[in-house]
């Protein structure tokens, strides 16, 4: 069975720094086109940033030149960098990959980050 469990997570003061990584199972990162997102209380959950099977990312606008997705493909571990962290950061932040066996996707239980003085 597919697996993606994200750890990483915690509280860190603004303008600091998290790694999170999701360490997949079942599935293999390379041939997968994964994706970042979160959700704050009260609020829909938002794409933050994808990385395609091809090595191609994006990033939402929000976190643009702050955060940095990426892929170790011996790890079969995708991770997200974020860096100059904001209160507005805050949220529970699920890994998403995408399979053709499944068109919804699989996701992760999800990690709490929490960006506070």
């Amino acid at each position: 069975q597919v697996q993606l469990v994200e750890s990483g997570g915690g509280l860190v003061q603004p303008g600091g720094s998290l790694r999170l990584s999701c360490a997949a199972s079942g599935i293999t990162t390379i041939r997968s086109d994964m994706g970042w997102y979160r959700q704050a209380p009260g609020k829909q959950r938002e794409l933050v940033a994808t990385i395609t099977s091809g090595g191609s990312t994006t990033y939402a606008d929000s976190v643009k030149a702050r955060f940095t997705i990426s892929r170790d493909n011996a790890k079969n571990t995708v991770y997200l960098q974020m860096n100059s962290l904001k209160p507005e950061d805050t949220g529970v932040y699920y890994c998403k990959a995408d399979s053709f066996w499944k068109p919804a996707g699989y996701w992760g239980q999800g990690t709490q980050v929490t960006v506070s003085s």
